[in-house]
């Protein structure tokens, strides 16, 4: 095949480049984006119901849904949370279910069962988990001093949000800290009972003067007219207006008996910049769109904005392009630098200024036209593809040295240049494509991985794949008929000479050859126990799933753990932004419950994140001391956590379950066991080490019990005092006044005053037309309360987290401790999960290991050659773990993508040595004068000098592409560096062991006797 396409290299010329043209027209077509668009099998189902206990919710609303969406096609989990006026169902379905036709079937589902829900209750809200979801920005809205924030609220919702949805690349656009304008009523008690009156005639009155007529016309000869009320009312002033009947007969104005005004509704929840309240947009990107042409338009149009509206603010901030930007820069740096030290590597191994041109062309070409594999397997450029680009490219570069320094030792040997091409590539055909599907056999069987991994590695298998597919192209066909053109119109004949640099390596090489192979055995029990010694180094090591990285931003997660308003929290938060003040460079807060629509966390009046945004690390880490020493001086009660901002990535792999809980089920009741009970039984738990689950955490609330005696006797009904009872401590809605799609509540204004004085003030009308005061027929007491109402698909469950080392070191006792007290009890968490991924990844690894096997076995015809290869590998791991244990790094995801790489590098080095190895004997065995043990040792020899350049150049052109990202500083250094040290430990180390342990393995392990089929 080579032989037939460096005859018509015009051809083959062209061929290439008109796809290198079409793959950068295909180029300019893929989205970029942060990660892979992925459909987490997760569907949130949110549901507010203002005024609610956790008891009511769960009860009324979240007791219903469950049952209603039991029956879902491949859900694996069910569990509901139901808090003070909130609640959530959160839906885990099997990886392999399509949840398009999920997120169909629960909205169908929820629409079937909402007239079984409480009258009054919105929608519950279904929320489908995607990575896409990921805001990439946050555009921080910010009223002037004097400015109305409702007005602020409006241009956020009919004008910002429109404007930013109409940028190119952008999906949705999601607002927290809207608020609302709201007309409220407060009657005047006084007036009202002066004129024998009741609020329930201002009541009628609003919502008579409101009414519409629907569908009601009349006939005029041959016309017919629809009718509208006059009446209806529109502002304060047309309510206040209205007339209202007086016992006695006479029509008093609504005005004399309420104050009528525009406010703001009462918020749940705020946001926060600094200390000032704003709003904020989360910014969503399409799947298909380009990350690095929306975030420019972004900023454009903020441009526009504070151009165009003066009286606010606008600050963009945790903008996630960062990472993005930073993975594209490292692949620009490896590419760079690995073109820049090959070139000078080559140079000074070879002398020869046209073979690193040669390499110039082929790396950025292959490249290029991998982007076609992309296009064709629907992959975006995002950071799990171009990680997996970047670690082709050292293979790449691998595969170009190899074939390169192959045609030029063969056209050294004598022969012609065509022949030399042909003879040089076909020599070292069957190894290189041995060395791809090794390396494959240990990425393609990751993508089997369950879960998000596994989804994750699709993307980067395909992209290692794919430029490793087309550098053997390259490899085979562009880089021999580059090398024919290049040295075509050469007539000067080689000389063969190694140059003086590499004869000076070359005679290190054999002195140690000479010295290992003088004592073999001595030299093969120092290999055998440094495999488990260095193997052994990583009891040494920590371990974690992303690198340490630098970062300059923080978030503190507070739960005030005290039944606080929305306003409450608010001024807290408030506090502590002036506490902090001049120690951050920016600062933002939710604080309560969130109105993103996308939110699928927990939404709590008590609860607050906030994110600060500092100038070094030594400020982040003076105030996060400052912050702890604040929260337990002022807030001894509150819950908190202090974190590194989470960027895309642990977004996506968070997990909302505990690491190990134990829940369990009163047999029973079906129901949260009781306080006084509870708690002595938790004081016998087999272990100490454990903390309440939500089921089981307390907060203090206020229990209203009715006097039904009095009430009875008095002639009053309990309908009527717990219709008051809604008006004075509920959102209690009069009507609402509806315009072209703009609703304006009509509310009653909710006191100020402590419930205690309401109940002794506020009047009731009894049957004889006497007043009574509310307190009378109302008793009341303070007592704690379970905070939470915890279920899954077998109903309510309660629970501890245990935080103990081995939490399922006492599983049976667990057991037992439930079982006394008729409790059914059952173990879940992450420490399942993860126990689950350990053991699939392992049985992936040993199916890796034999795919590697089973592949090299095929290419040496032979049952023991491929262990020497698989030998070679945990030299190179102990090299890696030693250089990550000196840096003082640790084993992280990027760590474990270094060790690939590097074990890539090494088995190609292997199969090449002990391919060439195996070839020589062959030649040698042919000679009558030569023993079978001469010529294995020749050929042991031989192969060493031939391979040692092409080993040397790969390793050395690699390590030397990758030392400035140690000195780097930065998020992409950052992320970049554990992978670094993996894989120069591994090539350092590893290679120049591996150098004399491939011929020592070989000379002992492989029959000195079958040379025929040796």
């Amino acid at each position: 095949m080579v032989r037939f396409l460096l005859a018509r290299p015009i051809a083959v010329f062209m061929t290439f480049l008109a796809l290198m043209v079409f793959s950068f027209i295909v180029l300019r077509t893929l989205p970029i984006s942060l990660l892979p668009p992925i459909d987490v099998p997760q569907i949130v189902v949110k549901v507010n119901y203002p005024n609610a206990s956790p008891e009511a919710i769960e009860q009324n609303v979240l007791r219903t849904i469950r049952e209603g969406l039991i029956t879902l096609n491949g859900l694996e989990e069910m569990d509901s949370k139901a808090g003070s006026e909130v609640g959530t169902i959160r839906l885990t379905f099997d990886y392999s279910t399509q949840m398009e036709l999920a997120y169909i079937d629960v909205n169908e589902k929820i629409d079937r069962i909402t007239n079984s829900l409480p009258e009054g209750l919105a929608r519950p809200e279904v929320i489908r988990i995607n990575t896409s979801d990921i805001p990439v920005a946050r555009v921080q809205v910010i009223p002037k001093e004097g400015i109305d924030e409702i007005e602020v609220s409006q241009l956020a919702e009919n004008v910002l949000k429109k404007r930013i949805e109409q940028l190119p690349g952008v999906s949705l656009v999601d607002i927290n800290g809207k608020k609302e304008r709201i007309i409220t009523v407060e009657p005047n008690e006084a007036a009202i009972r002066a004129l024998g009156m009741t609020q329930q005639q201002l009541i009628s009155a609003i919502q008579a003067g409101n009414s519409e007529l629907p569908g009601v016309s009349v006939k005029d000869g041959q016309f017919r007219y629809y009718l509208r009320l006059a009446t209806r009312v529109d502002t304060p002033s047309d309510i206040e207006s209205l007339p209202v009947l007086a016992p006695s007969g006479a029509i008093v104005p609504l005005g004399r008996l309420a104050k009528v005004s525009y406010q703001a509704q009462e918020m749940l929840g705020y946001h926060l910049f600094g200390d000032r309240e704003a709003l904020v947009i989360t910014v969503h990107k399409q799947a298909a769109a380009k990350m690095n042409e929306l975030m420019p338009e972004l900023k454009k149009a903020l441009e526009l904005f504070k151009t165009d509206y003066p009286q606010v603010d606008f600050e963009l901030t945790q903008d996630q392009s960062n990472l993005l930007n930073a993975a594209i820069s490292n692949l620009q740096t490896s590419l760079l630098f690995g073109g820049l030290f090959a070139f000078g590597v080559l140079f000074l191994f070879m002398k020869d200024y046209r073979l690193p041109i040669i390499i110039g062309v082929s790396l950025p070409s292959s490249l290029l036209i991998s982007f076609l594999v992309f296009y064709f397997f629907d992959i975006s450029i995002n950071i799990i593809s171009l990680s997996g680009l970047a670690l082709g490219i050292g293979m790449l570069i691998d595969n170009s040295i190899i074939v390169l320094d192959n045609i030029t030792r063969k056209r050294e040997s004598g022969l012609s240049l065509f022949e030399a091409c042909v003879a040089g590539v076909n020599e070292v055909m069957s190894a290189l494509v041995s060395s791809v599907l090794t390396t494959l056999s240990v990425f393609v069987p990751l993508v089997f991985l369950s879960g998000i991994s596994g989804a994750l590695f699709f993307d980067q298998a395909v992209a290692v794949a794919a430029i490793l597919s087309v550098s053997l192209a390259v490899a085979f066909i562009l880089l021999p008929m580059l090398y024919f053109l290049f040295f075509s119109k050469n007539k000067r004949k080689e000389d063969g000479s190694e140059g003086a640099f590499f004869s000076r390596i070359l005679a290190l090489y054999e002195k140690g050859y000479r010295l290992v192979f003088g004592k073999r055995k001595l030299a093969m029990v120092f290999f055998s126990l440094l495999i488990p010694l260095g193997l052994g180094l990583s009891y040494f090591l920590d371990s974690e799933g992303l690198p340490q990285i630098e970062k300059l931003d923080a978030t503190l997660e507070i739960d005030w753990n005290e039944p606080i308003s929305a306003v409450e929290n608010r001024d807290r938060v408030i506090a502590l932004m002036n506490a902090m003040n001049g120690r951050y460079e920016k600062a933002e807060a939710d604080v309560g419950v969130r109105q993103f629509l996308l939110f699928d966390g927990e939404n709590s009046i008590q609860q607050s994140l906030l994110y600060f945004l500092f100038n070094s690390l030594e400020d982040k880490a003076m105030m996060t001391q400052d912050l702890i020493d604040f929260l337990s001086k002022n807030y001894p009660e509150a819950n908190y956590k202090i974190g590194d901002a989470p960027n895309a990535f642990d977004q996506l792999f968070s997990s909302t379950l505990p690491y190990y809980e134990v829940r369990w089920k009163d047999l029973t009741s079906k129901e949260p066991v009781p306080e006084e009970k509870m708690d002595p039984w938790l004081s016998q738990f087999p272990v100490s080490d454990w903390e309440r689950g939500p089921g089981l955490q307390k907060e203090a609330s206020v229990v209203f019990t009715l006097r039904a005696d009095r009430l009875a006797t008095y002639g009053i009904s309990v309908d009527q005092v717990q219709e008051q009872l809604s008006r004075l401590f509920g959102t209690y809605t009069i009507t609402d006044i509806r315009r072209f799609g703009e609703i304006t509540p009509i509310r009653l204004k909710e006191s100020e005053a402590r419930f205690e004085d309401l109940l002794r003030t506020t009047q009731l009308a009894a049957s004889d037309s006497a007043f009574y005061t509310l307190g009378e027929f109302v008793d009341y007491r303070y007592e704690d309360h379970y905070k939470y109402v915890t279920a899954d698909k077998g109903g309510i469950y309660q629970s501890v987290l245990v935080t103990a080392s081995e939490p399922d070191a006492h599983n049976t006792d667990y057991i037992r401790w439930g079982a006394e007290r008729n409790l059914g009890v059952s173990m879940v968490g992450q420490y399942f999960k993860d126990k689950e991924n350990i053991q699939q990844l392992i049985g992936i690894l040993l199916v890796s290991v034999l795919l590697l096997y089973f592949i090299l076995a095929a290419q040496f015809e032979s049952f023991i050659q491929p262990l020497i290869v698989v030998l070679t590998l945990p030299l190179g791991i102990a090299g890696a773990f030693l250089v990550i244990l000196v840096a003082g790094a640790s084993l992280n995801v990027m760590s474990a993508i270094g060790l690939v790489v590097m074990l890539g590098i090494m088995v190609n080095d292997a199969i090449l040595k002990i391919d060439t190895i195996n070839r020589l004997r062959k030649e040698y065995v042919e000679s009558p004068e030569v023993s079978a043990k001469e010529a294995l040792e020749m050929a042991i020899h031989r192969a060493g000098q031939i391979r040692l350049k092409p080993i040397l150049m790969t390793s050395i052109t690699t390590i030397l592409a990758l030392i400035p990202i140690i000195f780097s500083s930065g998020l992409g250094a950052d992320l970049q560096r554990p992978l670094v040290y993996s894989v120069i430990g591994g090539l350092t180390i590893g290679t120049l062991t591996a150098l004399y342990f491939v011929p020592l393995a070989y000379w002992f392990f492989v029959s000195k006797k079958k040379l025929t089929e040796a």
